[in-house]
Protein backbone atom coordinates (compact mmCIF):
# COMPACT_ATOMS: atom_id res chain seq x y z
CA UNK A 1 0.00 0.00 0.00
CA UNK A 2 1.88 2.65 -1.15
CA UNK A 3 -0.23 5.67 -1.37
CA UNK A 4 -0.92 8.28 1.47
CA UNK A 5 -4.21 7.70 2.80
CA UNK A 6 -6.41 8.71 5.67
CA UNK A 7 -9.25 7.04 6.66
CA UNK A 8 -12.05 8.13 9.15
CA UNK A 9 -13.24 5.54 10.55
CA UNK A 10 -16.55 3.64 11.98
CA UNK A 11 -19.75 5.03 13.73
CA UNK A 12 -18.73 2.53 16.70
CA UNK A 13 -15.18 2.34 18.44
CA UNK A 14 -14.23 5.27 15.92
CA UNK A 15 -10.72 5.48 15.39
CA UNK A 16 -8.59 6.70 12.60
CA UNK A 17 -5.85 5.87 10.49
CA UNK A 18 -3.25 7.59 8.44
CA UNK A 19 -1.04 4.80 5.66
CA UNK A 20 1.92 6.76 5.48
CA UNK A 21 5.17 4.67 3.70
CA UNK A 22 3.29 1.77 4.16
CA UNK A 23 2.96 1.88 8.09
CA UNK A 24 -0.14 2.41 9.43
CA UNK A 25 -0.10 5.24 12.22
CA UNK A 26 -3.33 4.75 14.34
CA UNK A 27 -5.62 7.56 16.45
CA UNK A 28 -6.76 6.71 19.83
CA UNK A 29 -10.17 4.97 20.05
CA UNK A 30 -12.27 7.82 20.54
CA UNK A 31 -15.65 5.98 21.07
CA UNK A 32 -19.13 5.91 19.19
CA UNK A 33 -19.70 8.86 17.34
CA UNK A 34 -23.32 9.77 18.64
CA UNK A 35 -20.90 11.57 21.32
CA UNK A 36 -19.92 14.94 20.60
CA UNK A 37 -16.47 14.64 22.46
CA UNK A 38 -16.07 11.97 20.35
CA UNK A 39 -16.71 13.87 17.45
CA UNK A 40 -14.25 16.19 18.66
CA UNK A 41 -11.51 13.92 19.04
CA UNK A 42 -11.55 12.74 16.16
CA UNK A 43 -11.21 16.06 14.73
CA UNK A 44 -7.93 16.57 16.64
CA UNK A 45 -6.93 13.31 15.33
CA UNK A 46 -7.83 13.80 11.61
CA UNK A 47 -5.84 16.74 11.62
CA UNK A 48 -2.69 15.39 13.66
CA UNK A 49 -2.34 13.01 11.32
CA UNK A 50 -2.60 15.35 8.37
CA UNK A 51 0.13 17.32 10.30
CA UNK A 52 2.22 13.78 10.46
CA UNK A 53 1.90 13.55 6.93
CA UNK A 54 2.58 16.75 5.64
CA UNK A 55 5.81 16.80 7.97
CA UNK A 56 6.88 13.59 6.56
CA UNK A 57 7.27 15.02 3.10
CA UNK A 58 4.12 13.23 1.52
CA UNK A 59 0.72 14.91 1.93
CA UNK A 60 -2.19 12.90 2.06
CA UNK A 61 -3.65 11.98 -1.62
CA UNK A 62 -7.16 10.78 -0.01
CA UNK A 63 -9.43 10.64 2.44
CA UNK A 64 -11.73 7.30 3.08
CA UNK A 65 -14.73 6.87 4.83
CA UNK A 66 -17.95 5.34 5.36
CA UNK A 67 -20.80 5.15 2.54
CA UNK A 68 -23.19 6.19 5.70
CA UNK A 69 -24.07 9.87 4.88
CA UNK A 70 -25.10 11.01 7.64
CA UNK A 71 -22.07 9.99 9.97
CA UNK A 72 -20.23 13.31 11.37
CA UNK A 73 -17.13 10.81 9.93
CA UNK A 74 -18.33 11.00 6.48
CA UNK A 75 -19.33 14.66 6.39
CA UNK A 76 -15.82 15.47 7.93
CA UNK A 77 -13.87 13.28 5.36
CA UNK A 78 -15.88 14.93 2.81
CA UNK A 79 -14.94 18.46 3.99
CA UNK A 80 -11.24 17.77 4.84
CA UNK A 81 -10.99 16.06 1.32
CA UNK A 82 -12.80 19.34 0.02
CA UNK A 83 -10.37 22.18 1.48
CA UNK A 84 -7.20 19.70 0.53
CA UNK A 85 -8.17 19.03 -3.23
CA UNK A 86 -7.83 15.68 -2.75
CA UNK A 87 -10.57 12.64 -3.44
CA UNK A 88 -12.75 11.73 -0.30
CA UNK A 89 -13.71 8.11 -1.31
CA UNK A 90 -16.35 6.44 0.48
CA UNK A 91 -16.03 2.32 0.90
CA UNK A 92 -18.88 0.27 1.89
CA UNK A 93 -18.61 -0.72 5.77
CA UNK A 94 -18.35 -4.83 5.38
CA UNK A 95 -15.69 -4.68 2.06
CA UNK A 96 -13.63 -2.58 4.66
CA UNK A 97 -13.95 -5.01 7.37
CA UNK A 98 -12.08 -7.86 5.10
CA UNK A 99 -9.86 -5.43 3.29
CA UNK A 100 -8.36 -4.81 7.06
CA UNK A 101 -7.82 -8.25 7.16
CA UNK A 102 -6.05 -7.90 3.62
CA UNK A 103 -4.25 -5.06 5.01
CA UNK A 104 -3.04 -6.70 7.70
CA UNK A 105 -1.81 -9.96 5.71
CA UNK A 106 -0.01 -7.92 2.78
CA UNK A 107 -2.48 -9.86 0.74
CA UNK A 108 -3.22 -9.05 -3.04
CA UNK A 109 -4.31 -12.03 -4.60
CA UNK A 110 -8.60 -12.29 -4.89
CA UNK A 111 -10.20 -13.88 -1.65
CA UNK A 112 -13.64 -14.22 -0.50
CA UNK A 113 -14.79 -13.77 2.70
CA UNK A 114 -17.62 -13.61 5.70
CA UNK A 115 -18.08 -10.08 7.48
CA UNK A 116 -20.26 -10.51 10.45
CA UNK A 117 -21.62 -7.98 12.47
CA UNK A 118 -24.66 -5.92 14.09
CA UNK A 119 -25.22 -3.51 11.22
CA UNK A 120 -23.38 -1.08 8.41
CA UNK A 121 -24.91 0.58 5.23
CA UNK A 122 -25.15 -1.43 2.30
CA UNK A 123 -24.57 -0.71 -1.49
CA UNK A 124 -28.24 -0.78 -1.93
CA UNK A 125 -29.06 1.39 1.29
CA UNK A 126 -30.10 -1.12 3.08
CA UNK A 127 -28.73 -2.16 6.67
CA UNK A 128 -26.27 -5.60 6.27
CA UNK A 129 -24.53 -7.22 8.29
CA UNK A 130 -24.49 -11.02 7.21
CA UNK A 131 -22.19 -11.13 4.34
CA UNK A 132 -20.33 -13.34 2.18
CA UNK A 133 -17.88 -11.35 -0.21
CA UNK A 134 -15.13 -11.44 -3.10
CA UNK A 135 -12.62 -8.80 -2.92
CA UNK A 136 -10.19 -8.45 -5.70
CA UNK A 137 -8.15 -5.10 -5.33
CA UNK A 138 -10.45 -2.22 -4.81
CA UNK A 139 -13.04 -4.25 -6.76
CA UNK A 140 -15.98 -6.36 -4.66
CA UNK A 141 -19.54 -7.77 -5.35
CA UNK A 142 -21.74 -9.30 -2.97
CA UNK A 143 -21.90 -13.31 -3.33
CA UNK A 144 -24.37 -13.75 -0.60
CA UNK A 145 -25.70 -13.28 2.74
CA UNK A 146 -27.88 -13.68 5.56
CA UNK A 147 -31.65 -14.30 4.93
CA UNK A 148 -33.02 -10.70 6.10
CA UNK A 149 -35.15 -10.24 8.96
CA UNK A 150 -37.18 -7.22 9.63
CA UNK A 151 -36.30 -4.69 12.16
CA UNK A 152 -40.08 -4.09 13.78
CA UNK A 153 -39.58 -0.71 15.52
CA UNK A 154 -36.14 0.22 13.39
CA UNK A 155 -33.15 0.59 15.78
CA UNK A 156 -35.39 -0.23 18.89
CA UNK A 157 -35.29 -3.95 17.87
CA UNK A 158 -31.43 -3.99 17.90
CA UNK A 159 -31.77 -2.74 22.01
CA UNK A 160 -34.57 -5.29 22.16
CA UNK A 161 -33.76 -8.80 21.25
CA UNK A 162 -37.67 -10.15 21.68
CA UNK A 163 -38.50 -8.14 18.75
CA UNK A 164 -35.97 -9.93 16.47
CA UNK A 165 -37.73 -13.07 18.11
CA UNK A 166 -41.13 -11.72 17.04
CA UNK A 167 -39.74 -10.84 13.62
CA UNK A 168 -38.72 -14.30 13.49
CA UNK A 169 -41.81 -15.82 14.40
CA UNK A 170 -43.90 -13.61 11.68
CA UNK A 171 -41.29 -14.29 9.23
CA UNK A 172 -42.36 -18.13 10.20
CA UNK A 173 -46.11 -17.34 9.82
CA UNK A 174 -47.05 -17.54 13.32
CA UNK A 175 -47.55 -14.09 13.99
CA UNK A 176 -50.41 -15.17 16.11
CA UNK A 177 -48.07 -16.21 18.66
CA UNK A 178 -46.16 -12.92 19.30
CA UNK A 179 -48.26 -11.22 21.52
CA UNK A 180 -49.33 -14.67 23.87
CA UNK A 181 -45.36 -15.51 23.87
CA UNK A 182 -44.43 -11.75 24.54
CA UNK A 183 -46.94 -9.94 26.16
CA UNK A 184 -46.53 -10.89 30.01
CA UNK A 185 -42.57 -9.65 29.62
CA UNK A 186 -43.01 -6.82 27.43
CA UNK A 187 -46.95 -5.46 28.10
CA UNK A 188 -49.65 -7.12 25.90
CA UNK A 189 -50.03 -3.66 24.12
CA UNK A 190 -46.63 -2.93 23.42
CA UNK A 191 -46.53 -7.13 22.26
CA UNK A 192 -49.34 -6.39 20.10
CA UNK A 193 -48.26 -3.38 19.31
CA UNK A 194 -45.17 -4.83 17.63
CA UNK A 195 -47.16 -7.41 15.65
CA UNK A 196 -49.40 -5.18 13.90
CA UNK A 197 -46.52 -3.36 12.90
CA UNK A 198 -44.91 -6.34 11.29
CA UNK A 199 -48.52 -7.50 9.67
CA UNK A 200 -48.49 -4.07 7.96
CA UNK A 201 -44.80 -3.47 7.61
CA UNK A 202 -44.67 -0.42 9.32
CA UNK A 203 -41.24 0.83 10.92
CA UNK A 204 -40.01 -2.16 9.43
CA UNK A 205 -36.90 -2.30 7.63
CA UNK A 206 -34.85 -5.42 6.77
CA UNK A 207 -31.57 -6.43 8.11
CA UNK A 208 -28.86 -9.07 7.01
CA UNK A 209 -27.22 -8.58 9.98
CA UNK A 210 -25.38 -11.52 12.00
CA UNK A 211 -26.09 -9.60 15.22
CA UNK A 212 -30.03 -9.34 15.18
CA UNK A 213 -30.35 -13.08 14.19
CA UNK A 214 -28.20 -13.64 17.23
CA UNK A 215 -30.78 -11.32 19.44
CA UNK A 216 -34.11 -13.27 17.62
CA UNK A 217 -32.08 -16.35 18.90
CA UNK A 218 -31.62 -15.07 22.32
CA UNK A 219 -35.26 -13.64 22.57
CA UNK A 220 -36.38 -17.09 21.31
CA UNK A 221 -35.09 -18.96 23.96
CA UNK A 222 -35.95 -16.22 26.23
CA UNK A 223 -31.88 -15.55 27.71
CA UNK A 224 -32.51 -11.89 26.62
CA UNK A 225 -35.40 -10.07 26.12
CA UNK A 226 -33.88 -6.08 26.77
CA UNK A 227 -30.33 -5.16 26.13
CA UNK A 228 -28.63 -2.75 28.93
CA UNK A 229 -25.06 -3.21 27.10
CA UNK A 230 -23.79 -3.86 23.73
CA UNK A 231 -24.36 -6.90 22.59
CA UNK A 232 -25.69 -8.69 26.00
CA UNK A 233 -28.16 -11.18 24.29
CA UNK A 234 -25.35 -12.37 22.18
CA UNK A 235 -23.54 -13.03 24.98
CA UNK A 236 -25.38 -14.61 26.83
CA UNK A 237 -26.48 -17.02 23.96
CA UNK A 238 -22.52 -17.45 23.62
CA UNK A 239 -22.37 -18.38 27.48
CA UNK A 240 -25.20 -20.60 27.36
CA UNK A 241 -23.66 -22.56 23.49
CA UNK A 242 -20.69 -22.95 25.93
CA UNK A 243 -21.81 -24.31 28.88
CA UNK A 244 -23.80 -27.28 26.84
CA UNK A 245 -20.36 -27.70 24.75
CA UNK A 246 -18.21 -28.46 27.76
CA UNK A 247 -20.88 -30.80 28.71
CA UNK A 248 -21.37 -32.52 25.26
CA UNK A 249 -18.50 -31.79 23.03
CA UNK A 250 -19.92 -34.03 20.77
CA UNK A 251 -23.63 -31.96 20.42
CA UNK A 252 -24.43 -31.57 16.35
CA UNK A 253 -26.06 -28.27 15.03
CA UNK A 254 -29.32 -28.07 14.67
CA UNK A 255 -30.91 -29.06 11.30
CA UNK A 256 -32.68 -27.22 8.71
CA UNK A 257 -30.33 -24.41 7.27
CA UNK A 258 -31.32 -23.78 3.83
CA UNK A 259 -28.59 -22.20 1.40
CA UNK A 260 -30.65 -21.47 -2.12
CA UNK A 261 -29.04 -20.34 -5.55
CA UNK A 262 -28.18 -16.62 -5.21
CA UNK A 263 -26.20 -17.69 -1.57
CA UNK A 264 -29.20 -16.47 0.35
CA UNK A 265 -28.48 -18.47 4.00
CA UNK A 266 -31.90 -18.94 5.52
CA UNK A 267 -31.96 -20.00 9.27
CA UNK A 268 -35.66 -19.83 9.80
CA UNK A 269 -36.34 -23.31 9.80
CA UNK A 270 -33.12 -23.57 12.45
CA UNK A 271 -34.62 -20.92 14.38
CA UNK A 272 -38.02 -21.45 14.53
CA UNK A 273 -36.81 -25.14 16.55
CA UNK A 274 -36.12 -22.65 19.43
CA UNK A 275 -38.98 -21.67 20.48
CA UNK A 276 -40.18 -25.20 21.59
CA UNK A 277 -36.51 -26.31 22.88
CA UNK A 278 -36.93 -28.24 26.13
CA UNK A 279 -33.14 -27.06 27.17
CA UNK A 280 -31.97 -23.34 25.90
CA UNK A 281 -28.09 -24.31 26.33
CA UNK A 282 -27.62 -27.18 24.12
CA UNK A 283 -30.29 -25.25 21.59
CA UNK A 284 -28.14 -22.26 22.06
CA UNK A 285 -25.05 -24.27 21.00
CA UNK A 286 -27.42 -26.53 18.04
CA UNK A 287 -27.72 -22.63 16.47
CA UNK A 288 -24.27 -21.78 17.02
CA UNK A 289 -23.07 -24.51 14.93
CA UNK A 290 -26.10 -24.79 12.37
CA UNK A 291 -25.06 -20.91 11.87
CA UNK A 292 -21.22 -21.87 11.23
CA UNK A 293 -21.66 -24.65 9.22
CA UNK A 294 -24.31 -23.10 6.93
CA UNK A 295 -22.24 -19.74 6.22
CA UNK A 296 -18.85 -21.83 6.24
CA UNK A 297 -21.13 -24.28 3.36
CA UNK A 298 -21.69 -20.87 1.49
CA UNK A 299 -17.80 -19.90 1.55
CA UNK A 300 -16.23 -22.67 0.33
CA UNK A 301 -19.20 -23.02 -2.47
CA UNK A 302 -18.47 -19.69 -3.62
CA UNK A 303 -14.52 -20.27 -3.36
CA UNK A 304 -14.67 -23.36 -5.12
CA UNK A 305 -16.88 -22.08 -8.24
CA UNK A 306 -14.40 -19.16 -8.90
CA UNK A 307 -10.94 -21.14 -8.07
CA UNK A 308 -9.94 -18.87 -5.07
CA UNK A 309 -7.78 -20.50 -2.01
CA UNK A 310 -8.21 -18.25 0.32
CA UNK A 311 -10.68 -16.92 2.78
CA UNK A 312 -10.97 -13.85 4.96
CA UNK A 313 -12.83 -13.68 8.16
CA UNK A 314 -13.69 -9.93 9.37
CA UNK A 315 -17.00 -7.78 11.47
CA UNK A 316 -17.26 -7.91 15.00
CA UNK A 317 -19.50 -11.35 15.49
CA UNK A 318 -16.25 -13.19 15.03
CA UNK A 319 -15.29 -12.11 18.69
CA UNK A 320 -17.73 -14.97 19.52
CA UNK A 321 -15.26 -17.96 19.83
CA UNK A 322 -17.88 -20.67 19.31
CA UNK A 323 -18.71 -19.06 15.60
CA UNK A 324 -14.85 -18.44 14.46
CA UNK A 325 -13.67 -21.47 15.53
CA UNK A 326 -16.20 -23.87 14.04
CA UNK A 327 -15.77 -21.67 10.77
CA UNK A 328 -12.10 -21.74 10.96
CA UNK A 329 -12.45 -25.81 11.06
CA UNK A 330 -14.68 -26.01 8.29
CA UNK A 331 -12.98 -24.03 6.25
CA UNK A 332 -9.78 -25.42 7.07
CA UNK A 333 -11.41 -29.00 6.28
CA UNK A 334 -12.04 -27.76 2.96
CA UNK A 335 -8.31 -26.93 2.19
CA UNK A 336 -8.60 -23.11 2.44
CA UNK A 337 -6.04 -20.91 4.03
CA UNK A 338 -7.80 -18.59 6.41
CA UNK A 339 -6.70 -15.09 7.47
CA UNK A 340 -7.83 -12.88 9.93
CA UNK A 341 -7.55 -9.80 11.71
CA UNK A 342 -4.76 -9.27 14.80
CA UNK A 343 -3.74 -6.63 17.05
CA UNK A 344 -6.44 -4.41 15.93
CA UNK A 345 -9.57 -7.12 16.42
CA UNK A 346 -12.08 -7.61 13.57
CA UNK A 347 -14.26 -5.15 15.15
CA UNK A 348 -15.22 -1.59 14.32
CA UNK A 349 -12.07 -0.19 16.07
CA UNK A 350 -9.61 -1.56 13.40
CA UNK A 351 -12.02 -0.83 10.62
CA UNK A 352 -9.98 1.97 9.08
CA UNK A 353 -7.07 0.26 7.41
CA UNK A 354 -9.32 -1.42 5.34
CA UNK A 355 -11.07 1.81 4.46
CA UNK A 356 -7.49 3.22 3.89
CA UNK A 357 -6.73 -0.51 1.98
CA UNK A 358 -9.57 0.27 -0.42
CA UNK A 359 -8.54 4.06 -1.50
CA UNK A 360 -5.51 3.08 -1.73
CA UNK A 361 -6.36 0.20 -3.76
CA UNK A 362 -8.76 2.56 -5.85
CA UNK A 363 -6.27 5.56 -6.91
CA UNK A 364 -3.40 2.63 -8.10
CA UNK A 365 -6.02 0.74 -10.21
CA UNK A 366 -4.75 1.77 -13.51
CA UNK A 367 -1.03 0.69 -12.23
CA UNK A 368 0.48 -2.52 -11.51
CA UNK A 369 -0.60 -3.63 -8.16
CA UNK A 370 1.99 -3.18 -5.55
CA UNK A 371 4.16 -5.39 -4.16
CA UNK A 372 3.18 -7.82 -1.36
CA UNK A 373 3.78 -6.22 2.13
CA UNK A 374 2.91 -6.84 5.47
CA UNK A 375 1.96 -3.40 7.25
CA UNK A 376 3.62 -2.71 10.67
CA UNK A 377 1.94 -0.54 13.02
CA UNK A 378 3.12 2.97 14.72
Amino acid sequence: MSATVLAVGAWLKNAACLVLHGQAHWSAVHGDLSDPVACEALERSVQALLQQAQDAGTPVQAIAHDLHPDFFSTQLAIATAGALGVPAIGVQHHHAHLAAVLAEHGTTEPVVGLALDGVGLGSDGTPWGGELLWLDGAQWSRLGHLQPLALPGGDRAAREPWRMAASALHALGRGDEVAPRFGLSVGEATAAGVRQMLDKGLNCPVTSSAGRWFDAAAGALGLCHQQRDEAQAAIALEQAAARALTAQPALAPLPGAVIDADGVVDLRPVLAQLFEAPDADAAAAGFHLALADALADALITAAHARGIRTAALGGGCFFNRILRERIEQRLASARLTVLQTGAKGCGDAGLAIGQAWVAAQTLTASQQPPVEETLSCA
